[in-house]
């Protein structure tokens, strides 16, 4: 059994062609890795393939590091060390959309978020081993061939458009490659999830929508109110992305999608990303077996070429359980003094799954879907394969 979590599971076993075979599961192998297929393109038989829509390369353990929530600028700087990118690399990550940027606080927004992007291109060109900007799909295979991470650059708020939605080229120039329109309250493209109104998307929103599409640049509509996550479905004429959320059907809290959202995001031809989140579990106390209920809820709905994965978290282990409880407690008094929290967040529970961390945490995942009869295809086009699709019709190639 695993720290912390009375319902954690044993892992199982992870082999077989494009990282997907599983052996332990009986599920059959597809073949030995090769070049021919992007799962085992420069990474060992034993590695997944894997797209993380809404993720990070941190180390939670050091002083330092940005708060558990995320992307908010709570604790200071993000920092990487030699373990963040070890374990990003050991857990088969082909790529992860990085939030960078203006989220929430006293900084001026556009300024900020251009200070963001020089920040982050510093650090890829500071670890050309490790990491690789990526500008297309194409990125994400050389990437994967490489042994590399690659880093899309991605914002969790559009705020930094102020009034202005031609500076969506400035930063599809820049290589910003997917904008969440809102956050959790309201800003001049639509509502966040935590505002009681409920409002649509705004004819600004809809500008900036339609430069998103003109600049072939992601739409993700993750934390924004249902009104606003439907109208954004609405305007855009590309597919969308809802990067990183939850099952409204399945636990009812308002960073969750209802069904209507999920399935018109599949139908539009677009993504959904479950993450590694409390908001799983209506006593916030989620684990692994939440992940599969949501994963397997968001298939029936959308279809199993529809959902992915978009974790909200890092891929480097909490080794202090009661230090990460106090560090969730303070950040969720600052969060709520702010007004950028969202229902489901409290004091004693953490922002991630106890027992799905560290770099085998796709692994058991994929186990655990594996070992409830999930074809090692399904379970491939989950972790990774379904939003590469997604990206290269957005991006192309």
């Amino acid at each position: 059994m695993e720290i912390g979590n009375p319902r954690s599971m044993g892992r199982r076993a992870f082999l077989g062609a494009a990282g997907l075979a599983l052996a332990a599961t009986g599920v059959a192998a597809t073949g030995a890795a090769g070049r021919g297929r992007i799962g085992g393109l420069g990474r060992g038989q034993s590695d997944p393939f894997v797209i993380n829509m809404l993720g990070g390369i941190r180390n939670p353990n050091r002083r330092g590091s940005r708060g558990p929530f995320g992307g908010d600028p709570v604790d200071g700087p993000l920092t990487l060390d030699e373990r963040a990118l070890s374990d990003a690399l050991a857990s088969g990550t082909a790529a992860v959309n990085t939030t960078i940027g203006y989220v929430a606080g006293l900084q001026e927004p556009f300024e900020y978020s251009v200070g963001e992007v020089a920040r982050w291109n510093r650090i890829i060109r500071n670890h050309p081993e490790a990491l690789l900007k990526v500008r297309s799909a194409g990125d994400i295979e050389r990437a994967a061939s490489e042994g590399r991470v690659g880093i899309i650059q991605g914002f969790q708020n559009g705020a930094m458009m102020g009034d202005d939605a031609g500076r969506v080229g400035v930063f599809a120039g820049l290589g910003v490659r997917i904008i969440q329109l809102t956050y959790n309250g309201p800003n001049q493209l639509g509502h966040g999830s935590m505002v009681p109104e409920n409002g649509g998307l705004t004819d600004f929103g809809r500008d900036v929508v339609a430069e998103l599409n003109a600049t072939r640049t992601l739409v993700d509509l993750s934390h924004s109110g249902e009104r606003t996550c439907l109208d954004g479905i609405d305007a855009s004429v590309a597919p969308v992305a809802i990067t990183h959320t939850g099952c409204r059907a399945v636990t009812d809290l308002p960073r969750n999608k209802t069904d209507r959202e999920l399935r018109l995001v599949a139908e539009g031809g677009g993504i959904v990303g479950i993450y590694f989140m409390p908001f799983l579990a209506a006593d916030g106390m989620a684990v692994a077996e939440d992940v599969v209920r949501h994963i397997e809820h968001a298939v029936q709905v959308c279809g199993e070429e529809h959902v992915g994965i978009g974790t909200d978290g890092g891929t480097t282990a909490v080794d202090d359980l009661d230090a990460a409880y106090e560090a969730a407690r303070r950040e969720v008094e600052a969060r709520r003094r702010a007004g950028i929290s969202a229902a489901g967040e409290r004091p004693g529970v953490v922002p991630f799954i106890p027992d799905l961390q560290g770099p085998d945490q796709f692994r058991k995942l994929a186990g655990m879907l594996g070992a409830r009869g999930h074809s090692s295809e399904r379970i491939e086009r989950i972790l990774g394969l379904n939003a590469l699709r997604v990206l290269r019709d957005v991006w192309g190639e």
